[in-house]
């Protein structure tokens, strides 16, 4: 530790020659030389290796004729009492802790998936923004908790260099936040623009190649600018113990050409970030003609939020320029201004932080939004064909006992729902009448207004039937009822047919009954009647369904 020599003090004359008087106590002189300790007019005592305090209450005890004291405290202690620099640091730590706390909050919500990832649109890409408002908060409290040592220590030490290693980060945290934020919006544009059409936007061409290398060449801008601060000695930014060390070693480091060479990367960056807002703005919004039209769209497609951390993006590289060359306004000083280290230097990060937190709580999950909008084009599209949709609960009351069901019960239940319709209920009722009447001894004789309106009951998976039938026909009638009763539907279906074509006009002969037993079929040329080729199918047994095939 270099101390000037007009600093040092003789040593307080004790009991006798070889005694000296520190703080009211006695040590042994000879000791003291003996291990080149200096007396020094900040209270300080040391030999260029060690340094002890020598007033109260920090002054040591005894030294020991090793030249080792008792109860000794050293010079970078903190001795000191909360100073305005530290009271305002404590208070943006604690905003800067609950803008961390509302930044996990918006992870957890929009980093979750609810669509199946795609290759275009890696899920990384959506959290890169609260990763970075993360960073920027993480950075930010260990810089103002470690700030509140820099005013408690008696001699600057290593509270000074983490407060602005870490304010260096957070500088870089900062402005990665805000480029990230347009990119990633950049990014859903494209995607809520080719999700109705994914071939609208090949990936190729102008556009694409420029969404690719734009990243690359603005983490690489920021890279710099962490590896021009970061990687350095820090040590002569502890050197600020008396004036003539700080004119001499803090100043000349705090402000040297890398210092001052570094914002200008963040600069970069922060004009890359305008134009990849102007890109998105160019290829996913309305397009207007004209420079002032186009100037006044950029502002009026232009979010809310990035017209404020945009500027505030620009003001960090501003700061961080300005430090670079006003060592008073530096937070590497010791005795800097808080009243322009704060306002410059940690509240644009805070304030982009804030508006980031609110935006991810008050705006939706984008795989939430995507399904939203696909469910308002689904459903505009049904209106234009004129397609009504089921309401969902409307499954689950018609479905509720399909788990159990078997195929066939399915097949049959589907049969119900359609029914026949009204003509083919009328031609049911007809064919049966026919039979009826056919199979009576009265004969068909029997006049319309005579005839008695009697309710046939009908199996579910057949459509009702209730047909005129003669007063004497009930037996002959149930017969045939009943009949259709152990029926198939399909069986039914395709015996009301052939009910329905009535006497052949040609000489081809009917398809064979629908029965389990095969029936010999008559020789060509024969005229049988519809009633003499449907007797055996009337009266055999129900057909069983034995497959699929059947049915």
């Amino acid at each position: 530790m270099a101390i000037d020599a007009r600093d040092i003090l003789a040593w307080p004359p004790g009991d006798n020659n070889t005694d000296t008087v520190l703080a009211g106590l006695h040590f042994n002189l000879t000791t003291l030389e003996n291990w080149n300790y200096t007396l020094f007019s900040n209270g300080t005592l040391s030999n260029g290796t060690k340094c002890y305090l020598t007033f109260e209450p920090w002054a040591p005890a005894l030294i020991f004729p090793n030249g080792t004291f008792i109860n000794a405290t050293k010079c970078w202690h903190p001795v000191y009492p909360i100073g305005p620099r530290a009271a305002t640091g404590l208070g943006f730590a604690v905003a800067f802790g609950l803008c961390l706390v509302l930044t996990l909050v918006a992870l957890n919500k929009h980093g979750r998936l609810y669509l199946p990832a795609q290759k275009r649109f890696h899920p990384i890409g959506r959290r890169w923004q609260w990763y970075w408002a993360i960073f920027t908060c993480a950075t930010a409290l260990i810089s103002l908790f470690t700030n509140i040592d820099v005013d408690r220590y008696y001699l600057p030490e290593i509270p000074i260099v983490l407060t602005s290693f870490f304010w260096y980060l957070m500088q870089i945290g900062a402005v990665a936040c805000s480029w990230e934020a347009v990119r990633h919006w950049g990014s859903w544009m494209e995607r809520q623009f080719i999700d109705p059409d994914p071939f609208r936007l090949r990936e190729e061409g102008r556009r694409y190649w420029i969404e690719f290398f734009l990243p690359l060449v603005a983490y690489l801008f920021m890279w710099l600018n962490f590896f021009i601060v970061v990687p350095r000695s820090w040590s002569k930014i502890e050197h600020q113990r008396y004036p003539e060390q700080i004119i001499s070693d803090a100043e000349p480091t705090a402000t040297d050409n890398r210092f001052k060479t570094a914002p200008f990367f963040l600069f970069a960056t922060w004009l890359l970030t305008v134009f990849s807002l102007w890109h998105s703005i160019r290829h996913y919004c309305p397009r207007n003609r004209g420079i002032i039209n186009r100037t006044i769209g950029l502002f009026k497609f232009t979010p809310t939020r990035f017209m404020l951390i945009v500027p505030l993006a620009f003001i960090v590289a501003l700061f961080q320029a300005m430090v670079a060359w006003n060592f008073t306004w530096s937070p590497l000083n010791v005795k800097g201004k808080p009243e322009a280290i704060y306002p410059g230097g940690y509240a644009p990060a805070l304030l982009i932080v804030i508006i980031q937190g609110i935006y991810g709580l008050t705006s939706p999950n984008e795989d939430r939004e995507l399904m939203r909008q696909r469910r308002e084009r689904g459903q505009t599209l049904d209106a234009e064909l004129g397609i009504q949709r089921r309401p969902a609960w409307w499954q689950r009351v018609h479905d509720g006992a399909a788990g159990n069901e078997t195929m066939r019960d399915r097949i049959m239940r589907n049969v119900r729902e359609i029914g026949g319709g009204g003509p083919t209920a009328r031609n049911v009722k007809e064919a049966m009448y026919t039979r009826a009447a056919e199979s009576s001894p009265n004969g068909p004789a029997c006049p319309q207004e005579d005839m008695e309106m009697v309710s046939i009951p009908s199996p579910q998976h057949v459509v009702g039937v209730t047909g005129p039938i003669a007063p004497g026909d009930f037996a002959s009638a149930r017969q045939t009822a009943t009949r259709y009763v152990g029926m198939t539907p399909s069986a039914a279906s395709r015996q009301a047919e052939l009910m329905m074509d009535g006497p052949p006009t040609t000489t081809r002969p009917p398809p064979p009954p629908y029965t389990d037993r095969p029936t010999d079929r008559p020789p060509m040329g024969s005229n049988h009647s519809v009633a003499s080729s449907m007797s055996p199918s009337i009266n055999s047994p129900p057909v069983q369904v034995r497959s699929m095939l059947d049915v």
